[in-house]
């Protein structure tokens, strides 16, 4: 077994199949059942929001035949069979799948093949066929928080393999397979029932995260509650179905300054430009309310793509201050345009605190 002090938690766990998810090998004429103890640990991660893949050994139409006629296809969001290393087939079910190699778990009968991924990708996690029972109580496999969003999280990633499949069919380009999506994200506060899922994505987010800052319940519940800050929620949805709570903000109101403490969207939407689409919103409403858009960052070997969409969105660097950069948007020079492929509405929001006093030192 390895696994790195500090990791984030597991988002996926990548099975092989052939005497690991079953007891026996497909293309030797085996029509193997799954390990018992594989069942449980099936239903209790997904339960918990950690997504299933596999990479397995064999043809894929025998494959995914067997997991079919077993009831087991519906499991997993990706699947990657044929006769390549193994590590290849983790790296391509990351980016299908949108999520950071340290977030991903690998389990494997056979000590070569897990030695062969740890070796190319030390920070996926290796673990023993043998030990697939006793993975749901490791603490890399606990979230802290199980949401409805939580539970309903695989289908979701399916949903995201049918555009996968749709984009990779799509002849006619990306802007053009953007803007047939019809894309529509719904911003609004938080809400009572919305603070577990809003703090799950403080603690699960790394990419596109601007300061890293985590949140639990009780502080959003406060932060939400405060006259002084706005806690907004985004949802996106598309043609093919809900993405779910995709986004979250939060913003302090400073005199005149609506200073973004906190902006952060889930990387299964980073190549919708959700992220841009929060941004131009955000900035938008500062200015409507009179105020000067600011926004704290802090740089991270992860977050570098989401720097270059804040300077996009017309955020310059107005101070460093030690980790963190302090990013400002000049309200006197014109806003761009709005990105035209997703249609945002506004959520009922609580009116904007009014204020006169002088705007603190920046």
């Amino acid at each position: 077994m390895t696994a790195a002090s500090g990791a984030p938690t597991v988002k996926c766990l990548v099975w092989d199949l052939d005497d690991t998810l079953w007891d026996g090998v497909v293309l030797e004429g085996d029509d193997p059942e799954p390990f018992p103890a594989a069942l449980e640990t099936l239903a209790e991660l997904d339960r918990r929001g950690i997504l299933h893949a596999a990479a397995g050994r064999g043809e894929r139409s025998v494959t995914g035949r067997h997991l079919a006629e077993r009831g087991l296809a519906e499991w997993f969001c990706a699947v990657r069979v044929g006769w390549g290393a193994k590590s290849a087939s983790v790296r391509r079910i990351a980016k299908a799948l949108n999520i950071g190699l340290d977030t991903i778990a690998f389990v494997d009968n056979d000590p070569v093949e897990r030695a062969e991924v740890a070796s190319e990708l030390p920070m996926v996690r290796c673990y023993r066929a043998a030990e697939v029972g006793q993975l749901p109580e490791l603490a890399e496999f606990r979230p802290e928080h199980i949401t409805a969003e939580a539970t309903g999280r695989r289908r979701l990633y399916q949903t995201e393999w049918q555009r996968h499949e749709a984009e990779e069919e799509f002849t006619e380009g990306r802007q053009a397979f953007l803007d047939s999506l019809g894309l529509v994200m719904e911003v609004r506060p938080a809400t009572e029932e919305d603070l577990s899922r809003a703090s799950e994505l403080t603690v699960r987010t790394h990419q596109l995260n601007s300061t890293g800052l985590t949140y639990g319940i009780d502080e959003l519940r406060r932060l939400s509650a405060s006259p002084d800050h706005q806690v907004l929620l985004a949802r996106l949805r598309d043609r093919f179905g809900d993405y779910g709570i995709i986004g979250l903000s939060v913003t302090e109101l400073i005199g005149r300054d609506s200073v973004l403490r906190l902006m952060l969207m889930s990387c299964r939407v980073a190549s919708r430009g959700a992220g841009s689409v929060l941004l131009d919103h955000l900035i938008r409403r500062a200015l409507a309310d009179g105020r000067r858009p600011v926004a704290h960052f802090t740089p991270t070997e992860a977050n570098r793509n989401l720097l270059v969409t804040m300077r996009f969105a017309g955020y310059a660097t107005t101070a460093g201050e030690q980790d963190r950069l302090v990013l400002a948007v000049d309200p006197r020079r014109p806003q761009g345009k709005a990105p035209g492929h997703t249609r945002v509405i506004v959520g009922a929001e609580r009116p904007a605190r009014e204020t006169t006093q002088e705007a603190r030192p920046r």
